[in-house]
């Protein structure tokens, strides 16, 4: 069985980095800088999870028709990657913006900053174990 592939979407210095845990369990990381890049990677490499931050489009941000920096994202991930499995960190103060998304594509897991290593390790662990009566 292949492993399982993981985007990365670092946006910013806040984004925590998680690749040891990746690498612990197995994740095939690709890290990109910007949205630009990951739809990109996205036309050549379908992830089985995506790792984001959210940033609420404050004003037109984000040409005011758009909720967030990941709001065109997960529209390419419906066409390109519908299976993919998105973990999102957010702010608490933008946490009451992220659910809205879900309307695009229904998101994996919302974790709230400050994400400690453990946690996105115990949920991504939690992910890769087969469901009961799978």
């Amino acid at each position: 069985m292949p492993s399982p592939t993981l985007l990365s979407i670092v946006e910013s210095p806040t984004h925590p980095d998680f690749s040891g845990a990746y690498r612990r369990l197995g994740f095939n990381e690709t890290r990109v800088g910007s949205i630009r890049k990951a739809i990109s990677q996205l036309k050549s490499q379908a992830p089985d999870f995506v790792v984001a931050e959210f940033f609420y489009g404050y004003g037109n941000n984000y040409a005011g028709v758009n909720i967030s920096n990941l709001d065109v994202f997960l529209y390419s991930l419906q066409r390109f990657a519908p299976a993919a499995r998105v973990i999102v960190m957010v702010d608490k103060t933008e946490r009451r913006y992220v659910d809205p998304l879900n309307e695009i594509l229904p998101l994996h897991a919302v974790l709230q900053h400050p994400v400690r290593g453990q946690a996105m390790e115990d949920l991504l662990k939690a992910s890769l174990s087969p469901h009961p009566g799978a």
